[in-house]
């Protein structure tokens, strides 16, 4: 392969937020395949894709430029949306759905500050998808500036060549990109999750009522995935993770979240020691969800045989929270990723979800002074958060 495509391959493969976008794209479309495709005249070479339909492709795969449309979006610039083939006047019959048996696609292009076209940012399926709606075009639209940005970012970094954007544009395209998270994802979630209370106050058939939980879980896992990824963004690409502190005990908080993990997953034997009721000034809803991300992790790695250990108490003037579980321990060369976004398929391949519970756990621990730390040896694996109770001030 050509050194400009393999740089570029490069390039987008060093952009830490491009799982996520192609996550979220495909969370949002329904859509199995997301792309990001470096488009010339003559190639189309995918740089970073997510396949969950089996479709083939992998960073360096490649198809005929002629056979795609975003040849023709090379053209003309614009995006190209498909909600159902079938039914499309202009695309009924165009030759690429019937070459890759496509029913829905978007399009999106990724133009460079000197209106240089770099290539697209895409999605496709083999059934219909409601990819038309206004606040997916708008989505994909500020990923799509949001990748070009990050582009050119890497491209001066590697080359000392291209100029930084104006950071006062950067930083309004990262304000946008938190906001279509909070604002564009979660509103037709909350409508999702409205319609299904409401059946659930109709008379409904046992399998009913199963859909309807199956429809609730979902709502519950997808508002976790879009928490998990806007904090994220303010981490990454923002000022860190907001706190808002208060003075409160941090034994409730504890017993609060065994609470809850305890009804949602009974099957599981938790052990909590609480040895301090001591009250600590944080932000306890970031402290509840770091105990609560620690004790989830024990539940879904440890052995279901055996309980899993949770410990609160207070230590040469600090707060230590520990999880601990049996099972299968942590690789050694997994370890030192760890507390990395995106890591987990490294650590177990075979788990759904982005990775970025321990990543963000880890920045809670250190917006309270504090850390988080980890051990595996033998069949115990042992999550530590410490941060210090000297010296706290009254929030102003």
């Amino acid at each position: 392969m050509d050194a400009e495509f393999s740089e570029d391959i490069r390039t987008i493969g060093a952009i830490d937020a491009v799982p996520t976008i192609l996550d979220v794209v495909c969370q949002t479309t329904g859509m199995g395949f997301a792309a990001i495709a470096r488009v010339t005249e003559n190639r189309w070479i995918a740089c970073g894709v997510r396949d969950e339909i089996a479709f083939g492709l992998e960073p360096g795969g490649e198809l005929d430029v002629e056979t795609t449309i975003c040849n023709e979006i090379r053209d003309h610039r614009k995006p190209v949306v498909i909600d159902d083939v079938d039914t499309d006047p202009l695309y009924c019959k165009h030759h690429t759905p019937q070459i890759y048996g496509l029913k829905s696609y978007i399009s999106v292009p990724i133009i460079l500050s000197d209106d240089s076209f770099f290539g697209t940012l895409c999605a496709i399926s083999p059934k219909p998808a409601q990819a038309s709606e206004p606040r997916i075009l708008r989505m994909f639209k500020l990923f799509a500036e949001l990748i070009a940005y990050h582009i050119e970012a890497g491209r001066s970094v590697e080359q000392s060549k291209t100029a930084l954007l104006d950071e006062q544009e950067a930083s309004a395209l990262r304000e946008q990109f938190i906001a279509v998270l909070g604002h564009d994802l979660r509103n037709p979630l909350a409508g999702i999750d409205a319609g299904a209370r409401i059946l659930k106050r109709e008379t409904l058939s046992d399998r009913g009522i199963s859909v309807v939980d199956l429809i609730e879980g979902s709502v519950r896992r997808m508002a976790g995935l879009i928490d998990n990824v806007m904090d994220f963004a303010r981490g990454r690409l923002g000022g860190g993770i907001p706190l808002e502190q208060s003075r409160k005990n941090i034994a409730d908080t504890l017993r609060q979240v065994v609470s809850e993990l305890r009804t949602s997953h009974p099957e599981c034997d938790l052990v909590p020691e609480i040895k301090t009721e001591v009250e600590v000034l944080a932000d306890h809803s970031r402290l509840g969800q770091v105990f609560s991300n620690l004790i989830g992790n024990a539940i879904m790695h440890g052995d279901p045989e055996h309980a899993i250990g949770v410990a609160l108490l207070v230590e040469d003037d600090e707060l230590v929270f520990q999880s601990i579980n049996q099972g299968d321990p942590i690789p050694e060369d997994a370890m030192e990723r760890l507390f990395q976004p995106f890591s987990r398929g490294e650590v177990r391949s075979s788990l759904q979800g982005l990775g970025l519970g321990l990543y963000i756990s880890s920045q809670i621990a250190a917006a309270h002074n504090g850390s988080l730390t980890a051990r595996s040896k033998d069949r115990e694996t042992a999550f530590t958060f410490r941060m210090p109770l000297t010296g706290q001030a009254e929030p102003t």
